[in-house]
């Protein structure tokens, strides 16, 4: 992972001088004062914890697991939202840990704990880093250190439980390690979000994570059967069926939970068939809105395809979807219908979905649409990448409501942008739908004025607080992190807040385990 931006170093590109010259015309962009930080340039707060606490640490896990080194603190430092970007791109690692910590054995966290918990040593779990929501930077106040629990080590396929179509998983597991262990044995999780190249298993269950397969797959907390969590005041090992009536779910505890009551340390997952086909495909809508009408006829009336998302008129214009909607009497709106299964099985879903998006008044766009989008979907976060290095404000935000509020929630949002931003872009799509409701995903680009990090705070400040007003819930699957907590509460009311504060006093009494995260 690049540490000052998104992936694959290599995967990085320039924009081109067309799309500088937009960005200047139409948000008034222009370039940075100052240029980005190099990795040696970024400002770390001398390591807090003493001798004593690194070889203590070390006698856990080895010498050779705990490490200070510059570059190691960087690279576990904040996660990847824009505010994370724009800090690192200035050279401010302030929030670095003090050292990072590679366990190996459920049993060695569950010593770490316990030692951290005595010596006041602040625990940050730490998986693909992948977060966008401020929830990798731990409030050391009151804390001798912070150090960053690396569980990269948990990295294995355990077992496979092929009858049951159940296998036990090491949470450290990188998505596509994952699926290339599971494709030995003809299985995949079919979990597939834009954070797939480089997020966990583990951080997958830790904030609920919903991929862009969903309709078809279901959410990643719909595949957790089982997990082993480890806790300051000892192990939680849940799920021992599909499904129970002895008691509330205690996983619910912890998936969402974003480390803050404990680490899972093992997961036991529902998989499905590697499907032999897949075919994607695009069709265009008038308008969002015959669009969104379409979608939830899908989710309650069937059929449903396996990946299903609508884009509104902008993100329509701007995306790769363009020349086939407008060669199509456009703008409109794209969406983009997916088929996964056995041989002819996406063709027959194909033609039953179509039979009733064109009675719905969709026009077929053919494969190419959906092509591109299958081409291009884990790619935006390089683009935006680009664009800060370009001086322009990049930052994604989402949400979810009942189908008969969504509009409300719509309009909120977007009010909600304008009027802290000025004339930004803002872009949405629905990737996720269910029965009862859809997710809405915006992207928005504003040009940086004063400083860029008051400035996108002011703004999500204002989404957040129309977010909740308008009915919809503060996240649909990014967490709660920092950047959520305050609207979280409000979400949830002093006597939910209670509950979880509840909950964290029991299993976590010394508040080690990322403070300052999800918590109001």
């Amino acid at each position: 992972m690049l540490w000052s931006g998104w992936g694959d170093p290599a995967k990085a590109r320039d924009l081109p001088p067309k799309v500088h010259e937009l960005l200047r015309d139409l948000l008034g962009v222009r370039d940075p004062a100052a240029p980005a930080a190099s990795l040696e340039s970024v400002r770390l707060a001398p390591v807090a914890l003493s001798p004593a606490h690194l070889e203590a640490l070390a006698g856990v896990v080895g010498r050779e697991r705990v490490l200070t080194s510059h570059e190691a603190r960087i690279q576990h430092t904040r996660g990847k939202s824009t505010p994370d970007l724009l800090r690192m791109r200035a050279g401010d690692g302030s929030d670095a840990p003090d050292a990072v910590v590679l366990p190996g054995s459920h049993d060695e966290v569950v010593t770490l704990l316990g030692l951290c918990a005595s010596e006041r040593i602040a625990v940050v779990p730490f998986g693909g880093g992948t977060s966008v929501v401020g929830g990798l930077a731990a409030d050391r106040s009151g804390f001798t250190g912070v150090v960053a629990l690396d569980l990269s080590r948990f990295d294995r396929l355990v077992a496979v439980d092929a009858e049951s179509m159940v296998v036990t998983i090491g949470p450290g597991l990188r998505a596509p390690d994952a699926e290339r262990l599971l494709g030995e044995h003809g299985l995949t999780l079919g979990h597939f979000p834009q954070s797939y190249e480089f997020a966990t298993l583990g951080g997958f269950a830790a904030a609920r994570s919903s991929g862009q397969a969903s309709a078809g797959y279901g959410r990643f907390d719909d595949m957790v059967v089982g997990l082993t969590v480890a806790t300051p005041t000892g192990t939680l090992d849940l799920g021992r069926a599909p499904k129970s009536a002895a008691g509330p779910d205690l996983r619910q505890l912890v998936l969402g939970s974003e480390g803050v009551f404990g680490i899972i340390t093992s997961l036991r997952l529902r998989v499905r068939r590697v499907p032999e086909e897949r075919m994607y495909e695009g069709w265009r809508f008038a308008s969002f809105q015959e669009g969104t009408a379409a979608l939830r006829a899908l989710a309650q009336d069937g059929p449903l395809p396996t990946v299903l998302r609508l884009s509104d008129e902008t993100e329509t214009m701007i995306g790769p979807g363009r020349a086939e909607t407008a060669g199509s009497g456009g703008p409109g709106c794209l969406m983009i219908a997916g088929y996964e299964g056995p041989a002819g099985t996406p063709q027959a879903m194909a033609k039953d979905t179509g039979d009733a998006l064109a009675r719905m008044g969709g026009v077929p766009l053919g494969a190419e649409p959906g092509r591109a989008w299958e081409h291009g979907r884990f790619s935006a976060p390089y683009l935006r990448d680009s664009l800060l290095a370009a001086g322009a404000t990049v930052e994604t935000l989402e949400t979810a409501g009942f189908w008969s509020g969504l509009p409300r929630l719509y309009d909120a949002v977007r009010l909600a942008l304008h009027g802290a931003l000025g004339s930004p872009l803002v872009m949405c799509h629905v990737s996720h739908v269910y029965e009862t409701g859809a997710s809405l995903y915006f992207t928005v680009v504003t040009a940086q004025r004063g400083d860029p990090l008051e400035q996108w705070e002011r703004a999500k400040e204002a989404v957040n607080t129309a977010i909740v007003e308008a009915g919809g819930t503060i996240s649909h699957h990014h967490g709660v992190g920092r950047d959520h907590r305050a609207a979280y509460a409000r979400e949830l009311g002093p006597v939910g807040v209670e509950v979880l504060r509840a909950v964290k006093e029991r299993l976590d009494p010394q508040g080690i385990l990322n403070p300052g995260v999800l918590i109001p």
